[in-house]
This record gives C-alpha cells, structure tokens and sequence, in this order.
C-alpha cells in the first residue's frame, strides 16, 4: 500500500525517559512518511524561556501570569526536527541540566499545559499525511482520540544506562534515582499525569534494540492503517 494512498494517521507514542521514545518516534515517522512532533521539548523549551527571562520557576502563580508570552514553533520533519521560541534555535541548550531539572515543576503548571496542549493538537490536526506524537500524555489528554496508542516502558536500570550513554560520563545511580524521581513528579501531577491510555498497547523495551523496537511500532502503525 503506497504511502500517498493512506488515509492520514496520528500515532500517539507516550511512556517515561529513556525508554527510546524519541529514537523511535522519529524513525518510524521518517519510515512511514509522517510528520514527528517532540512535546517534550517543547516543554522544555517554555521553560528554557522562564529561566532565561528569570521567572521564579518555584512559583507556580509566576509562571501561569507568563505561560503565553513565549512564542514556540516546533519543525515537524523527522529526520531534522527543529525548535524556536521568540524566534531563536533552542534545541541545544533546552537539553541542558538547569532545565532538564525545573521542566517537571513548570511541566506541572495547568495553564502551561493548557497552553503546549493547544500548540500540540494545533500541530498534529494540520499533519497532512499524518504524524507520530510524543510525550507523556499524549494518548490520555492532548490526542485521546489518536488512530494508535502505544506505550513505551522500561526497567529504570535499562532506562538509566541508556540514558547515561546518552549523557557522556553520567554516573548510572545517579541518573537511575533522577528518572525514578521524575517519573514520580510527572505520574503524581494533578494535571495531565504521566499514565497509559486504557486501549494503548503496550511495548516493553527491556531487552529490545532500538531496530525490533521501531520494527514492532512500524508494524502496529501499518496494521492500523490496512485495517481502516
């Protein structure tokens, strides 16, 4: 079935770090011809905004008063995602570890959330061919109504060597009690928690590679997709 032919699909994909999310979402959307969206980045990157503009991020009352001043735009090409806000390229420095450690609090905030949430369904209904989503709530809130849900899961300890790989020189424990404590910060908000999406299927990456596991979604998305 050629691409061109299909009707358009949007792939929720959702599950905590390190689980090869990213990795993931983005070769299967560049597999299939869809769009990608990163939500957490741009999570990241209103809060990359408020620690630059010196907003008290313990604050939550501060940071809702400031949750629509940003302007962010997200690149949706696959192999090339991009990230703007106020019109400068903010995809290097939203990875670094003074936002990585206030993304969960401003992450938190029901008027940030309310505000990416917009941006993202804006995105994913203007996705002609289609689009591979993801994030933490991706199935649950902002697309409840995705063609496919998936969700992604891991032991903490595959979690934290693949993701101190990814973090040169990261200590394994260190990073391990830091995934646990953000998972927990995200799964316990009161608003849009970290949490599977009743009819998602879920996809253990334990002792996958990356290739099964692109293999195993590529293949959940085209089943979707022939079955419509």
């Amino acid at each position: 079935m050629e691409n061109g032919a299909a009707k358009p699909v949007i792939v929720a994909i959702d599950g905590p770090s390190g689980t090869g999310k990213s990795s993931t979402s983005k070769a299967v959307a560049a597999q299939l011809g869809l769009s990608y969206l990163d939500t957490g980045a741009q999570y990241r990157a209103i809060t990359w905004w408020m620690v630059t503009n010196g907003i008290d991020t313990a604050d939550p009352s501060v940071i809702a008063a400031a949750a629509a001043k940003p302007d962010i735009l997200s690149g949706t090409e696959p192999t090339a995602p991009t990230i703007t806000v106020d019109g400068v390229d903010v995809s290097g420095p939203i990875r670094e570890q003074d936002v990585t450690s206030k993304v969960s609090a401003v992450s938190a905030v029901p008027e940030v959330r309310a505000r990416i949430t917009e941006l993202q369904r804006a995105i994913a209904a203007s996705a002609v061919t289609g689009i591979v989503v993801e994030g933490r709530d991706i199935g649950t809130t902002v697309l409840p109504d995705a063609d496919l849900k998936i969700f992604l899961t891991a032991s903490p300890e595959a979690r934290a060597a693949r993701r101190s790989g990814e973090l040169k020189g990261a200590d394994l424990h260190t990073t391990r009690e830091a995934l646990i404590k953000r998972d927990a910060a995200d799964s316990s908000r009161k608003t849009s928690p970290l949490a599977k999406a009743d009819d998602a299927v879920e996809v253990d990456t334990t002792d996958l590679t990356l290739q099964q596991v692109i293999e195993c979604v590529v293949t959940l998305v085209e089943e979707k997709r022939a079955g419509k």
